[in-house]
């Protein structure tokens, strides 16, 4: 009895050793691949936007230069992964975009417009009306067509040459952790009622020094905005709760913040990720208020204009935006206040 109690001591011993061997392998050879392989610079999530009330959200952070030609567009593969159909493809100045198709494109294009105009760095895109793509395959989802064998709609997503796509970065642990700038974020991931927040949605983009501010930056972005501008789940429908993108009318028709209690914000956010939510004071929502209170409603309107919305739509959105804004500004802090629904 005492050999076999022996003998199964020995093999316990042996898996233990085991497993820590390996436990310990990939994490060594992670490190070493990160130190490699990945470039790191000075971590940035905002800068202040000193030319706010004259930015131009209709051609957004790319400007007039970065615009794609689409005299000529060619079709180079798909990307995979992800709610939207997206094909990597070179424009006529042979540059490389990420043309995503359907419903996301509008919205992600004028999100991408409102957090860059308050100072957030973001990916640089641009919506096209209808566009011909030499070579694409037919989508394995319906998206809508123009011109006959257009794609109408479709969101254009710079991939310079000189910008390293570094990999994602984490909501609840980053440089930012805490601080002002990522609680803000946070808020306008709850203004544009953007119901998909999760990691993988994120990027850091290393730029080096020469093409920056004299040293090398990593650039912490969100990469995808696409579920944003419609509901983000809190009316409940058959027992479960119901999610929309894109849809100005619900966007419009939904609430934004519940109450004030003590110094926290209490937000209507029914998406992922909600824990993220739970500590916002007044002073940071009303900071992004106030950045946001200096955008003039042409400014607001161009960003939806940008995204092709019907001037009906447009109308709508900016609206809903500008009584957001006015919610936030006004906050203050007296004890437990239901705020206008």
């Amino acid at each position: 009895m005492s050999k076999r109690i022996t003998r199964y001591m020995a093999v316990a011993q042996s898996l233990l050793l085991l497993v820590s061997i390996l436990s310990l392998a990939p994490i060594s050879q992670g490190k070493g691949k990160e130190k490699k392989d990945v470039p790191k610079g000075r971590p940035v999530l905002w800068r202040a936007p000193d030319d706010l009330p004259s930015r131009d959200l209709f051609l957004g952070p790319g400007g007039a230069a970065m615009k794609p030609d689409t005299s000529s567009v060619t079709f180079l593969k798909a990307d995979q992964g992800g709610y939207s159909v997206k094909f990597r493809v070179r424009d006529g100045k042979g540059r490389e975009w990420v043309a995503k198709l359907g419903k996301e494109a509008q919205s992600e294009t004028a999100a991408v417009r409102l957090l860059w105009a308050i100072g957030y760095q973001t990916e640089i895109n641009y919506l096209v009306p209808c566009v011909h793509i030499a070579g694409a395959p037919k989508p394995k989802k319906k998206v809508e067509r123009c011109e006959g064998d257009g794609f109408a709609n479709v969101r254009f997503e710079a991939r310079p040459e000189n910008v390293k796509r570094t990999g994602e970065w984490k909501w609840k642990r980053n440089p930012f952790v805490g601080r002002r700038e990522l609680q803000g974020l946070i808020v306008m991931m709850g203004l544009m009622n953007n119901w998909d927040i999760k990691d993988s949605n994120n990027v850091v983009l290393f730029v080096p020094a020469e093409n920056s501010r004299h040293v090398d930056e990593s650039l912490y972005a969100i990469s995808d905005l696409g579920a944003t501008f419609g509901r983000t789940g809190n009316i409940p429908f058959f027992w479960r709760f119901t999610r929309s993108r894109n849809n100005p009318d619900d966007y419009a028709h939904s609430r934004f913040i519940d109450k004030v209690k003590g110094n926290r914000v209490a937000f209507r956010y029914g998406g992922k990720n909600r824990g993220l939510f739970r500590n916002i004071s007044i002073e940071d929502a009303k900071w992004v208020g106030r950045l946001l209170s200096r955008l003039s409603d042409r400014q607001i309107m161009d960003a939806f204009r940008a995204a092709n919305y019907n001037e009906t739509d447009v109308q709508l959105l900016t609206q809903a935006v500008r009584r957001r804004i006015n919610e936030l500004v006004r906050l203050s802090e007296p004890n437990i206040a239901l705020l206008q629904e």
